[in-house]
């Protein structure tokens, strides 16, 4: 066996440049190395002479749609003919006569398939569902272990593709909120067992003239790019109180510089933010450790004081499955190794709200060794957020609308990591580590003048806000109404003066307001959908697009079955004709959410 040469970590690149470097050499030797014992693979060619690969993806925050790519410019690199397609796509990436499918997907809501995900689960998932018995495949899903049914989307995926008679290539992978560690270990070994397709393009085919991956990939010897792997230091240019004194809720819009970033982003996509813990939680957690701020550990082969470590490399706010587990087996008379006991993930997880890391610890009679703790520890990752602006109406800034979440539980004040981060911690003038993360299944429309319908309450105004500046500075002729709601008038309507100018202006033809503790009765966004079907029903049937943004437990569930009644009174259709008039609007992606 032949050994394959890895870019050691000290080298001059980034995570991702050594990723990709790793990826190309390991393809450059294995046309040769292959075992003539290894299991045969179809060898269907393409035009170009390379094995088709199909790699499909079901993606809610892009995620999933980045390690899609990435996986197809790895299989480029090792000669096969990858195709790039969202799941709801199948059809249209023939994956009926497909020989080998890769499918990597997230999971929404309670286990079920991302959006874009959800026609595929819905046809492989029926009755009527073909047979796939000529399809190889390899399911790869995103998820967080915090949530009862952990990738249940990929685990519904990877059992019903088996039931259908297609053959498993590698065990499924599951990444937690960290994915890169499992994502790339489960690449490495699925491309030990597909091998390369019909040699390895060279360096020359590799490498355009000017020393740049033809596959889009940074430049190695010249200026950074900035990504998820190599954040941009951002200079925080505004932090602004939106809320009124009186309101319940703190919301704030904070402004970035871009310049020098080489960063750009379009309306609907999102901000990556890379957060810091609270000094204050990390010097408690510090103290019941019974260890010491200097005191050096090892994370991931980087070697730094305690401190730091806490600061920027650890989730103080989410308890792993690990913790848990290494908790209640060293206090078995405690709260958690009853739950855990149970099995009651349900129970559990309500039990587990508002608590966090020192809570578990704080279950235990004396700490345990501080390299035990870390390995039981969540990593922090990156916040998204929706970005807030439009770059033609704000050249070289990115915005963000945000809630800063602080409550109190268990006897304890909580503050939510990232929110808390940049309002109270970095200042005018600081620096946040920030990268763009792209949407693009949640755009307007691309005809400036069909009409767009937007749902936003609270700080789900964000994207939309951004979405019309866009159109006032593009000029686009189309209609636009919005729906925005939030709990009183006087304190909660954000951007108030901006949205009555666009309405005023005529930019805004309709706005619908929602504010739920101004009267007696709550009222909230779906009920003013209600109210105004007949005309919401003509709009969508003269082709609006409509869009939804903010929170996917109960307002976006509320505004899609406000909808449904919308298509069944207005349209004079009946439930099933409700149901399919939607899943066509959302096929030709002229119903689009933002949910978190």
């Amino acid at each position: 066996m032949i050994e394959v040469p890895r870019i050691p970590e000290t080298a001059p690149f980034s995570a991702e440049q050594r990723a990709w470097l790793n990826g190309f050499l390991a393809g450059l030797l294995s046309a040769g190395s292959a075992s003539p014992q290894s299991s045969p693979r179809p060898q269907v060619e393409s035009r170009e002479g390379r094995e088709p690969l199909l790699v499909l993806y079901g993606s809610q925050t892009g995620s999933a749609e980045g390690l899609a790519k990435r996986f197809a410019d790895q299989a480029r690199q090792r000669g096969f003919a990858p195709a790039v397609f969202p799941l709801y796509d199948y059809e249209k990436a023939g994956l009926l006569t497909a020989n080998t499918a890769v499918i990597i997907s997230s999971t929404w809501g309670d286990g079920d398939p991302p959006e874009n995900a959800a026609r595929f689960w819905d046809w492989i998932g029926a009755e009527t569902a073909p047979r796939l018995e000529r399809l190889s495949f390899a399911v790869l899903g995103l998820g967080d272990q915090s949530y009862a049914d952990f990738c249940g989307a990929a685990k519904k995926f990877d059992a019903r593709l088996e039931a259908l008679g297609a053959t498993r290539l590698v065990p499924r992978g599951e990444c937690d909120v960290d994915f890169e560690p499992t994502a790339n270990a489960w690449m490495g070994a699925l491309w030990e067992k597909l091998g390369a397709a019909g040699g390895v393009v060279g360096l020359e085919a590799a490498f355009g003239v000017n020393g740049r991956p033809r596959n889009g990939h940074a430049v190695i010897a010249g200026a950074p790019t900035y990504g998820r792997s190599h954040p941009f230091p951002a200079r925080l240019l505004r932090n602004e109180l939106l809320s009124k004194p009186g309101s319940a809720k703190e919301v704030r819009h904070f402004e970035f510089d871009l310049d020098g970033s080489g960063l750009t982003y379009e309306p609907g996509d999102a901000l990556g933010v890379v957060p810091a813990n609270c000094p204050e939680a990390v010097d408690e957690l510090i103290a019941a450790l019974r260890s010491s701020p200097e005191h050096m550990v090892n994370v991931r082969g980087s070697v730094m004081a305690l401190r730091d470590a806490l600061t920027w490399r650890f989730d103080l706010n989410k308890p792993s499955p690990e913790l848990l587990a290494a908790v209640a087996k060293a206090a078995p008379a405690s709260e958690v190794a009853t739950w855990l006991a149970s099995e009651n993930r349900e129970g559990l997880t309500r039990w587990l709200h508002g608590r966090g890391v020192l809570d578990l610890l704080g279950l235990l009679d004396a700490p345990p060794p501080v390299a035990d703790f870390l390995r039981w520890l969540r990593h922090l990752t990156p916040r998204l957020y929706s970005i807030a602006s439009s770059p033609r109406a704000h050249a070289g800034q990115v915005h963000l609308t945000v809630s800063a979440v602080r409550y109190q539980a268990h006897g304890r004040a909580r503050k939510g990591v990232a929110s808390t981060y940049l309002a109270d911690r970095v200042g005018e003038g600081g620096c946040v580590q920030i990268f763009v993360q792209p949407s693009p299944g949640f755009r307007p429309p691309r005809d400036g003048d069909t009409p767009m319908i937007m749902v936003g309450p609270g700080t789900g105004i964000a994207p939309f806000r951004a979405f019309l500046e866009e159109r006032q500075a593009t000029g686009a002729g189309g209609g636009n109404w919005l729906f925005f709601g939030d709990q009183r008038r006087a304190t909660d309507f954000l951007y108030e003066d901006q949205i009555v100018a666009w309405q005023q202006s005529g930019l805004l033809r309709r706005l619908d307001v929602a504010f739920s503790r101004d009267q007696a009765s709550k009222l909230y966004v779906q009920h003013r959908m209600a109210e105004h079907a007949a005309e919401l029903w003509s709009w969508l049937e003269t082709g609006a697009h409509f869009y939804v943004c903010g929170d996917a437990a109960r307002m976006a569930k509320d505004v899609e079955a406000a909808l449904h009644r919308v298509i069944e009174t207005a349209g004079g259709r009946n439930e099933a004709d409700a149901q399919a008039y939607v899943a066509a609007m959302k096929s030709a992606h002229r119903y689009q959410r933002d949910v978190y």
